[in-house]
């Protein structure tokens, strides 16, 4: 009978947790609200995630609330509509998020069209601003540098040019790009430079669990710096036509 105890308690117990995790709540005006738009995509989420939303009245009550301050989500009819998220920990918040921010989200709320017209259109982006890099640093090191810690992957300099792996772009490629010095101030944040890099006093140690593929790049924030200025110097490579590039 005890046995027979345990199993059903532990068979209930994913509903119980659903339970009382209970449905995602969204607040958003009656302005937005009356447009009929979230009788429109909440069946629609729902039946994919598996993930229930209710509206309530007050934004004190919410998970997520619509208006106008926050993460731009479309436009229209009136208005602006923006995301504020007041509950990240509920675990359908984040589903919930991630789905009024992709494409397919962003693509039923642009499709909704109950007399035939859409109502709603895209979000109006800000580009943010970048800082210009920062090319104080000493591009002879930079280069002693790019020779002794990049050519395992890339051609640094005309002597290294048979150095590195084919399908990895030169530096002087690389030079090329209109955003070239945000690649290279920042590049240990973009792949895959972040499985096997580590700059110091900035980037976490690699986890026990998943050490780096290869051995190690270590760097300091003055040897990227030393780096960043070295290729500023150099020429960029003639490609003889604009450099297409994702």
């Amino acid at each position: 009978m005890r046995w027979l105890l345990l199993i059903l308690a532990l068979s209930l117990a994913p509903f119980k947790a659903a339970a009382q995790d209970g449905p995602v709540r969204l607040h958003a005006p009656a302005a937005l609200v009356d447009t009929g738009l979230f009788d429109y995509i909440l069946p629609r989420f729902t039946l994919k995630h598996r993930v229930r939303v209710a509206l309530v009245d007050t934004p004190a009550d919410a998970h997520i609330t619509l208006g106008p301050e926050g993460r731009p989500l479309f436009n229209g009819p009136a208005q602006p509509w923006a995301m504020d998220i007041r509950d990240p920990d509920h675990p359908g918040t984040a589903t919930l998020t991630d789905w009024l921010t992709g494409e397919i989200g962003r693509n039923t709320i642009l499709a909704y069209a109950p007399d035939g017209d859409a109502l709603f259109s895209e979000a109006d982006t800000i580009e943010p601003e970048t800082a210009p890099a920062d090319l104080s640093g000493d591009p002879a090191l930079g280069l002693r540098i790019s020779k002794a810690k990049c050519t395992r992957c890339h051609a640094v300099d005309d002597s290294t040019r048979m150095a590195g792996i084919g399908s990895t772009p030169s530096f002087a490629v690389l030079r090329s790009l209109p955003d070239w010095e945000q690649r290279f101030a920042a590049f240990y944040v973009l792949n895959p430079h972040p499985s096997f890099t580590q700059i110091a006093e900035v980037t976490p140690p690699f986890d026990d669990l998943n050490p780096s593929p290869i051995v190690p790049m270590e760097m300091t924030l003055d040897e990227v710096d030393a780096v960043l200025a070295y290729v500023a110097a150099m020429d960029a490579a003639d490609l003889g036509a604009p450099l297409q590039h994702q």
